[in-house]
């Protein structure tokens, strides 16, 4: 174990992240419905216990010699014996213009321009052209250089960079199967994330990683990120709408992806843009629709998936506006964030890997299971929202959009599956335990005793549902660790300014998306006390109020079908009303409802609509085959409590939520704002403008497109298509004033101020 000492002369201690009194728990295990064959794979039960290594770090362990100069020169020794491809092969480009598709694209344009050999010529030359857009060899001396370097900017940034050994060990098992690439899925925290997963791939001998780069980079940094192993999207891509707009340069992508993957080189998926939290990018969508193709044309007989999780206390080169779109990324603008960060008092960092699961056994099983039926959002919630009755919930979908083809669905599918996988995987930093108390429990000034008391009854909280800290140490320690690491944002013990909140709201995701279900079933519960208790402001009622199972149950469906399931945490391959279900139960475990004894039946304050000879209730959980026996069978009722070690907890989890109700509320809100249609890009901007014009709101892009995204499901937004491109407008039942105060009257009775 490390110990580092603080400013303020503590001992900060960062190596094992866990709590000696809890079971250490091993997270990011796969999905057992979606690969439920996958789930012993490159697993085994002491792996947990393997403990943690620092990768910052380079020592004489990870070279072949022993002593006392090489432990002064053991960075350079490690970097020297590293096994890196000298150059892209060189029959690279032959094997481009040799694929089946690329063939068939050029030949279709040459015999479009006589087909003749200067025109051959020609499309030789294009394809090699838009082949050194996407890549260019890798220079083994200069990416020797950066990963020499990279360890010291690391150790100046960070007091360590944890990996679990167990989660390594199962990649290393994974990356020995033969003729099987890897492909690592990744969330995107910060701009140093595709160097530091470079560097531990290379480091830990997995292989000198291709890693995908975004389109907002300059023309210097790009053709440097180049030679490091970076991939780019080629230029012709970029105005594509859709799949036949690609042309060549989509074709050329495919052969080149396939090439990759049959050499077995790692490949690095970032699953969504620095600036949208959470929010799958379009060109995460073009890379995982490479990798289906190459699987589904038989290019390699199977793909392992790795999720990937990395927690920071305060991610790097992360500064500037929440609301402010992305910015063009280039080498001065890197310099600049690097010389910013190396100011910030040095945080913690810590990279998760999740259990590799078979791509063929995910498609096979998505092919066939929900994620190709059901029904949509609009179909289920809109009938709440403007109070009419829903003919059928018994096939809810898993997924929102559940249109376009079938590759396009299983690409939305895959995407959001590692996506979830990959948060849930990451481990919580005090930071942002923190900041979500900071930010939902103390809103006025608050002394240091009672927030050391707070965070210790949270941090247990999380470890008793099996949630991953990536920090140990003395408690006072670690507070003031996390108030330094928040000024000037959080601005110490006082009150949130407002220019802070929207980073607070980033910094506690991690805290919201660990306990979201639970979140969603205190708000379904307020919905519910404040139905029978209109007087009543708070989820706080007298400890003889009994609540409905049924309504609860409908209750917290409702909030499910409101927000993305990847924001509160939850699998999205899983029906929301088997979500609905768990939350519940998890509800009762923690200590939150209890259940209520059936007497003769509970009748005080059941709001559940009765079961009448004219039909069933719209949310039917039940099962009313048996109509003779419903007044013999005493309803499941259950009656508030308090968990014991963190009062106020149920107040809390209703916070929790505040931010993104919040957002969708001004959302909703907006609708009354814009002309109609309009463009996607000026509907964002201007819902930002509207949302900064709210003093005690929070600005935070991520939040507003996940609104957006949030509308188009359930019907709300609609696009229309134009000559011109794609046009957001009001659905018709929307364009009605009474039916867009009913949907803000719906966001409303779940918000906690």
């Amino acid at each position: 174990m490390k110990t580092w000492i603080s400013n303020s002369d503590q001992n900060l201690e960062v190596f094992i992240p866990f709590l000696g009194k809890y079971h250490r728990p091993f997270l990011g295990r796969c999905c057992q419905t979606c690969t439920p064959r996958s789930w012993d794979g490159f697993y085994a039960e002491d792996l947990s216990t393997l403990g943690f290594r620092d990768v910052s770090r380079v020592t004489e362990r990870d070279t072949r010699f022993r002593g006392w100069l090489v432990r002064r020169v053991c960075g350079f020794l490690a970097t020297w014996e590293w096994e890196i491809p000298s150059e892209t092969p060189r029959e690279l480009p032959g094997k481009i213009c040799g694929s089946r598709r690329v063939q068939d694209v050029a030949s279709s344009r040459a015999h479009g321009c006589g087909g003749d050999e200067g025109s051959r010529r020609h499309w030789k030359e294009e394809i090699c052209r838009i082949l050194g857009e996407i890549q260019a060899p890798l220079s083994p001396l200069l990416l020797r250089l950066c990963h020499w370097m990279l360890p010291k900017l690391l150790s100046r940034l960070f007091l360590s960079v944890q990996l679990q050994r167990g989660q390594l060990e199962m990649v290393l098992r994974a990356a020995r199967t033969p003729e099987v690439p890897l492909v690592f899925l990744c969330t995107q925290q910060s701009q140093l994330d595709g160097p530091l997963l470079s560097f531990l791939l290379l480091s830990q001998g997995i292989g000198a990683p291709r890693v995908t780069v975004g389109t907002r980079i300059s023309p210097g940094l790009r053709s440097l990120l180049q030679r490091l192993g970076g991939i780019f999207l080629p230029s012709g891509m970029a105005q594509a709408r859709s799949e036949r707009d690609e042309g060549l340069p989509g074709a050329v992508l495919d052969a080149y992806v396939q090439e990759v993957l049959r050499s077995r080189q790692p490949l690095v998926i970032f699953l969504e843009e620095p600036l949208g939290l959470l929010q799958l990018s379009d060109p995460a969508r073009r890379w995982l629709l490479r990798v289906l193709r190459a699987l589904r044309d038989g290019a390699v007989p199977d793909v392992r998936i790795v999720p990937v999780g990395i927690a920071y206390d305060v991610a790097p080169g992360r500064a500037g506006r929440d609301g402010a779109p992305p910015q063009p990324l280039g080498i001065a603008a890197c310099l600049r964030a690097a010389f910013q960060a190396l100011r910030r008092p040095r945080g913690c960092a810590r990279v998760d890997f999740s259990q590799p699961f078979s791509l063929r056994e995910f498609v096979e099983n998505n092919l066939v299971g929900p994620t190709l039926s059901g029904n949509r959002p609009e179909q289920l919630l809109l009938p709440t929202i403007l109070g009419t009755c829903v003919p059928d919930v018994g096939n809810v979908g898993t997924l929102g959009a559940g249109v376009g083809t079938e590759e396009e669905i299983l690409v939305t599918a895959l995407g959001l599956h590692t996506l979830s996988d990959s948060s849930a995987c990451s481990a919580i930093m005090a930071v942002g335990i923190t900041a979500a108390l900071l930010l939902h429990r103390h809103r006025e000034a608050v002394l240091l005793p009672r927030l050391m008391r707070d965070f210790s009854g949270l941090l247990e909280q999380l470890l008793l549902r099996g949630r991953a800290v990536g920090f140990r140490g003395q408690l006072r320690a670690l507070v003031l660790h996390s108030l330094r690491q928040l000024q000037p944002p959080g601005a110490g013990l006082g009150p949130p300014e407002a220019s802070a909140r929207g980073q607070l709201v980033r910094l506690a995701g991690g805290v919201r998306q660990r306990l979201g279900g639970e979140a969603a079933g205190a708000c379904a519960i307020r919905a519910l006390l404040l139905e029978v208790l209109p007087i009543l402001g708070t989820p706080c009622g007298p400890p003889g109020i009994v609540l409905s199972r049924e309504e609860l149950l409908r209750k917290i469906l409702e909030v499910l079908l409101l927000l993305p399931p990847i924001l509160l945490g939850l699998q999205p391959c899983q029906p929301p009303e088997r979500h609905s279900l768990d939350i519940l139960d998890k509800l009762v475990l923690g200590g939150l409802l209890e259940e209520e004894e059936p007497e003769s039946e509970c009748r005080g304050c059941d709001v559940a609509p009765r079961p009448s000879s004219r039909g069933h209730s719209c949310w039917d959980f039940t099962d009313d085959s048996d109509s003779d026996s419903e007044d013999r069978v005493p309803k499941r009722c259950y009656k508030l409590s308090e968990p014991q070690g963190f009062p106020g907890f149920l107040l809390f989890l209703c916070r929790l939520l505040s931010p993104v109700l919040r957002s969708y509320g001004r959302a909703a809100e907006f609708l009354e704002r814009p002309p109609w249609p309009q463009p996607e890009a000026d509907y964002v901007e201007a819902l930002l403008e509207f949302l900064n014009e709210d003093e005690d709101g929070y600005l935070d892009r991520s939040l507003a497109l996940s609104s957006l995204q949030s509308f188009k499901d359930m019907g709300v937004l609609e696009e229309l298509q134009t000559p011109t491109g794609p046009l957001l407008q009001l659905s018709q039942p929307f364009q009605s004033a009474s039916n867009r105060e009913k949907l803000r009257a719906f966001i409303h009775q779940f918000t906690q101020l």
